[in-house]
């Protein structure tokens, strides 16, 4: 299919499709109902237009639509969050951030995600990793996703911003509801979501700021992400105001813990049931043959987990899609799209393209085998992480927690989803298993001493 980009200059169709109701438009199917897109696809096509988050919205689906729209930001859209995000997130978050200021700000914050940086995490993210596996094995029966924030939390607090998450339940608390409020309808009222959330963002800020003074007042340190931020200059030699490193700070604890939560819940699911891949992730596990602690080194020696997590971030990518807003009126495949609108890309349907990907439904790592690296057949086929110049910064620290949790997890333990209970998933904020992914969890030494024992 051809695909055109140019200015409009003459009156073009809108996209098909429908508005909802007055005001909220389809806001709340889209919100509540997980087949959502799936459904207005199936009617539609590739393009069509709803009404989200009080504004008109052009939904894209497909590589070529991600192309489109990842590489002209800046001329025909602006990145955009609906009011309760943008709010919530605060005014110096990179991610409400554009153009110039932007790309200022992400140079400066992408000091904490260097090759050199992200090696220093290592010891102290298996060390945080163990500790939560051990006190798993303890428990023996749980609710893992619960279990699998508080873990993510953790890391995101010691390796961010230097922290004791496991110390401080208020702070955790805090931030829960925070999150809670993220994509909501922005009443501010105190009793809703969003006005709950918008409480908690003013205490949040409060803790963030004792914690950055205290930091300023202690020598430099690079052992965390505020640590580098502290020290961080950009070119004309300026600093990160306390505002802003508030904001970022905040921004950082979301990213490195509700989505990282999302994928390693899909991945511990999907291993449990795909027992062949788990054993083939296990068996290169036994053949590396790792005793002494992890290092970048030995993580990238394992050639069939790296398969094992892209496939894990194709099925049930941890954000279904981004918003943008449109800036200069243009036209994608002879539909109009007009300036002031909102569009969405969908993550989650273009990794179903079976144009791309063989089998869509099938869990299957081999596909991004190199002999057959189907995401390398077309441009933004695969994008877990979006693109263009807003790609997820922290994607290297997601990649290098999922991939060291996961190299832990399969060398020394089985889990088993519990009977009578409901893994469907909800998908807003991000997918999690409905009923909260119930499982038995036992180390590997111990189900040896018990066949050894019968």
């Amino acid at each position: 299919m051809k695909t055109t980009v140019t200015e409009v200059k003459h009156p073009l169709p809108l996209p098909p499709g429908n508005f909802g109701l007055p005001l909220i438009g389809e806001t709340i199917s889209f919100l509540r109902d997980p087949d959502f897109t799936d459904k207005r696809y199936q009617r539609y096509g590739s393009i069509f237009k709803t009404h989200l988050f009080g504004s008109p919205t052009v939904i894209m689906i497909g590589a070529d639509a991600n192309r489109f729209l990842l590489t002209n930001e800046n001329q025909y859209f602006s990145i955009s969050w609906p009011d309760s995000t943008r709010t919530l997130l605060g005014p110096a978050s990179l991610a409400v951030q554009t153009g110039g200021t932007h790309q200022k700000r992400r140079k400066l914050l992408s000091q904490a995600f260097q090759p050199r940086a992200l090696a220093g995490y290592v010891g102290k993210m298996e060390e945080i990793t163990q500790a939560y596996l051990h006190k798993w094995e303890d428990m023996g029966q749980l609710t893992w996703y619960p279990e699998l924030r508080k873990y993510t939390f953790d890391v995101a607090c010691k390796l961010l911003i230097g922290t004791d998450a496991a110390a401080d339940s208020h702070f955790a608390e805090l931030f829960e509801e925070w999150c809670g409020g993220l994509f909501t309808i922005p009443v501010r009222l105190p009793w809703t979501k969003f006005g709950r959330a918008l409480r908690c963002r003013q205490q949040l800020l409060l803790k963030i700021e004792e914690i950055i003074l205290q930091r300023q007042q202690q020598p430099d340190s690079s052992e965390d992400a505020l640590g580098l931020l502290l020290q961080a200059r950009d070119e004309e030699g300026n600093s990160l105001s306390l505002p802003e490193l508030k904001d970022q700070v905040l921004l950082l604890l979301f990213a490195g813990h509700e989505t990282l939560t999302s994928a390693i819940a899909s991945l511990c699911l999907l291993l449990a049931q795909n027992p062949a891949v788990l054993a083939q992730a296990r068996a290169e596990q036994q053949q590396l043959a790792l005793e002494e602690p992890l290092t970048m080194a030995h993580l990238q020696q394992m050639h069939y987990l790296d398969q094992v997590l892209k496939e894990v971030l194709r099925v049930i990518p941890p954000v279904g899609g981004g918003f943008r807003q449109v800036i200069q009126s243009c036209e994608f495949n002879g539909w109009r799209i007009p300036q002031g609108w909102s569009v969405l890309y969908q993550i989650g349907k273009t990794h179903q393209d079976t144009s791309i990907y063989t089998e869509v439904q099938e869990f299957n790592p081999q596909r991004f085998a190199p002999e057959q690296a189907e995401d390398k057949a077309k441009p933004f086929s695969y994008v877990p992480f979006g693109g263009g110049v807003r790609e997820c910064l922290g994607k290297e620290f997601a990649k290098l927690e999922m991939k060291l949790f996961a190299a832990l997890l399969i060398r020394g333990y089985n889990w088993e989803p519990l009977a009578e209970q409901n893994l469907d998933l909800v998908m807003v904020p991000t997918p999690k298993p409905r009923d909260g992914f119930k499982v038995s969890f036992r180390s590997l030494k111990t189900e040896e001493k018990v066949y050894s024992a019968i």
